[in-house]
């Protein structure tokens, strides 16, 4: 198990190296879809506030976009150049942030799956991200031990965080 999301009306998905994604009604467990269509293990998943959106992220570099109601593939996006360790969506489903090993993290617009942005300045590879709720702020936690905030819309780097002895 690589992943977990929770939405509020209670559907769970489950990102596994099984290169399987599985959404579950929770609390009762019972199995809904079985989601397939990547390559290699999945590294991190996202839903949206309303559980319409389900994002995934894969050692085979892609980020895919489905509808968790139906389990149905929406698109796949390439950009990164290695694995996809961490996923996130904006509250309202709009924007998409995707952290690699390639050390870049990249802003899309579910949408349409448009790379908005790439961001560079971690010098290891990126395993998590996070997005504030009005998806204004974006956080990037890295193997170089550092957390970077960013300012999701433009990109801008707002701080570079430190303190932790290892990624």
């Amino acid at each position: 198990m690589y992943g977990l999301a929770l939405t509020p009306d209670e559907l769970l998905a489950s990102a596994s190296q099984d290169g399987k994604l599985q959404l579950r009604e929770a609390p009762s467990g019972r199995l809904l879809a079985t989601l397939q269509g990547h390559t290699g293990p999945v590294y991190g998943v996202a839903v949206s506030r309303d559980g319409r959106l389900l994002a995934s992220g894969s050692e085979d570099g892609t980020v895919r976009l489905w509808d968790a109601p139906s389990g149905q593939p929406l698109a796949t996006l390439q950009g990164h150049n290695s694995g996809v360790l961490g996923v996130a969506l904006s509250a309202d489903g709009r924007l998409l942030a995707s952290g690699s090993q390639d050390e870049t993290v990249r802003l899309w617009e579910a949408s349409s799956g448009r790379l908005l942005a790439t961001l560079h300045g971690h010098t290891s590879g990126v395993r998590r991200v996070a997005l504030s709720a009005d998806g204004r702020l974006l956080a990037s936690g890295s193997a170089d031990a550092t957390v970077r905030l960013w300012e999701a819309p433009s990109g801008r780097l707002l701080a570079t965080l430190q303190g932790h002895a290892s990624g």
